[in-house]
C-alpha cells in the first residue's frame, strides 16, 4: 500500500503508518483496537476513513493526529516521527502542522468566535493572531459574528468557527471526525462544501472520519476499516 520508504525520508507523504497497533488496558483486560494498520497518504490528498461504530476509525484518527500514542508500529506525520515521541513532544509537533475539526465543535463557551480562533494562535506565539482569526472567520462567512459567543450561534455557525480555528494556523494536514454528525442534512452539506473549499485553498491534506458513505464519496480515496484493520482501500 504505497511506497516502503523509511518514514523519516518521505516528504511527499503526509502520513506513513506501518504495522500500527493500539491496545488499551493491560493484562487480561487488554483490548486491541488497531491491529496492524499500513497506510500511506500523499500530501494534498482527500481521504475518507469509513466504517461503522467500533471499527477503529476514530482511534486511528487519534493516533494519526498525535492525540493518542500507538502501542507499536512506525508512524510519520507531516514529516515528524510520531512513534518516537512522548505526549509533550507530540503536542509540540501537532502545533501548526495539524488541524482538527470534531463533531461536537469543542468551542470554549466563555470566548467569542474571534477569541476561540485567535487564542490558540496567540498561545503558539503567532503575531497578529486577531487579524488572522478575523480573516479566517470572514472566509467561512462569519465576518459579522466575530463577537458572538457559541451559545449565540447555530450549530452550523459553531462548526464554521471550528473550521476557521483548525485552518487558521495554515496546517498541512487536517482531520475531521464526523464533522456533520450534529447537523441537519442541509447544514451538513454546506459545511462539507466549505471544508473542502477551504482545504483546497490551503493545499492541505484532508482526512475525514465518517460512517456516511455519501460523505466519503466526496473524497479522492476511501479507506474502509473493520475490526481494527483496513478492509478496503480504493480511489474514487
Amino acid at each position: 500500500m504505497g511506497c516502503v520508504t523509511s518514514p523519516s525520508q518521505s516528504p511527499e507523504h503526509a502520513v506513513i503508518a506501518r504495522d500500527l497497533r493500539l491496545t488499551l488496558g493491560s493484562g487480561g483486560s487488554a483490548v486491541e483496537i488497531l491491529k496492524g494498520i499500513d497506510l500511506s497518504v500523499p500530501q494534498g490528498q482527500t481521504l475518507a476513513l469509513l466504517g461503522p461504530s467500533g471499527s477503529g476509525k476514530s482511534s486511528l484518527m487519534s493516533v494519526l493526529s498525535g492525540l493518542e500514542r500507538a502501542s507499536s508500529g512506525s508512524l510519520s506525520v507531516a514529516g515528524e516521527d510520531f512513534a518516537g515521541m512522548d505526549e509533550d513532544a507530540l503536542a509540540r509537533a501537532r502545533r501548526g502542522r495539524i488541524g482538527v475539526v470534531l463533531q461536537a465543535f469543542h468551542l470554549l463557551p466563555t470566548m467569542t468566535a474571534i477569541e476561540n480562533v485567535a487564542t490558540p494562535l496567540e498561545l503558539a506565539g503567532m503575531r497578529e493572531a486577531h487579524e488572522r482569526a478575523e480573516a479566517e472567520l470572514a472566509a467561512v462567512g462569519l465576518g459579522h459574528r466575530l463577537s458572538h459567543y457559541p451559545a449565540q450561534l447555530s450549530g452550523g455557525e459553531q462548526q464554521r468557527v471550528a473550521i476557521a480555528r483548525a485552518l487558521a494556523p495554515r496546517p498541512s494536514l487536517v482531520f475531521a471526525d464526523e464533522p456533520t454528525g450534529n447537523l441537519d442534512a442541509a447544514t451538513g452539506a454546506s459545511i462539507i462544501d466549505l471544508l473542502f473549499a477551504r482545504r483546497a485553498e490551503a493545499g492541505a491534506t484532508l482526512l475525514i472520519i465518517t460512517h456516511d458513505e455519501g460523505l466519503a464519496r466526496h473524497c479522492e480515496r476511501v479507506v474502509t476499516l473493520a475490526d481494527g484493520k483496513i478492509a478496503s482501500d480504493s480511489l474514487a
